[in-house]
């Protein structure tokens, strides 16, 4: 199973990945986490509408071709186009759980836990998703999960994850 959180930068797609990969391996299943952010460095993407959807488009190839070695892929990456969330989810039909991450922009702001949101106030990042002038986030037409992480503790999110993994199927 592919569980891809989507959210804006500091929405809490690192955070919620590392403690569900904990969760579920405790459980005794064997999981993957593929971190947008190391694979976009990896690979050298940049931040225009090209660099964002071919970045996503590989992480997209590299989930279906290593998936049949894991009981769950976790996947934290922005993916701001409904575009590629929807390749995602053609391709792997029931497999896939999108989990949109919603957090407020101003709170992301003020939290500014990486110190993104600054420099690109500053000029220092251009082409900041969600931010930036010409960087969008589209929010998902429909994911299976939204979870306002600026309203709820990291504990209950897990909780409301694995109880909509029961429901998709997963045999937790």
């Amino acid at each position: 199973m592919i569980i891809w959180f989507t959210g804006l930068s500091g929405s809490g797609k690192s955070t919620l990945s590392g403690y569900l990969k904990t969760a579920l391996e405790k459980d005794g299943f064997s999981v993957l986490r593929v971190d947008g952010d190391l694979f976009r460095q990896k690979n050298k993407a940049d931040f225009t509408r090209k660099g964002i959807i071919e970045n996503n488009l590989r992480i997209i190839s590299h989930c279906n071709e290593i998936k049949k070695d894991y009981d769950f892929l976790i996947v934290g990456v922005i993916s701001p186009y409904q575009e590629t969330r929807d390749v995602a989810r053609k391709l792997f039909g029931k497999e896939y759980v999108e989990i949109f991450l919603n957090c407020p922009l101003e709170v992301l702001v003020k939290n500014d836990t990486k110190g993104l949101y600054a420099k690109a106030k500053k000029g220092e990042i251009k082409n900041m998703i969600g931010f930036s002038d010409g960087s969008p986030y589209e929010t998902p037409k429909s994911p299976d999960l939204e979870i306002r992480t600026d309203k709820t503790e990291i504990g209950q999110s897990i909780e409301l994850i694995l109880e909509h993994l029961k429901k998709h199927g997963a045999k937790i």
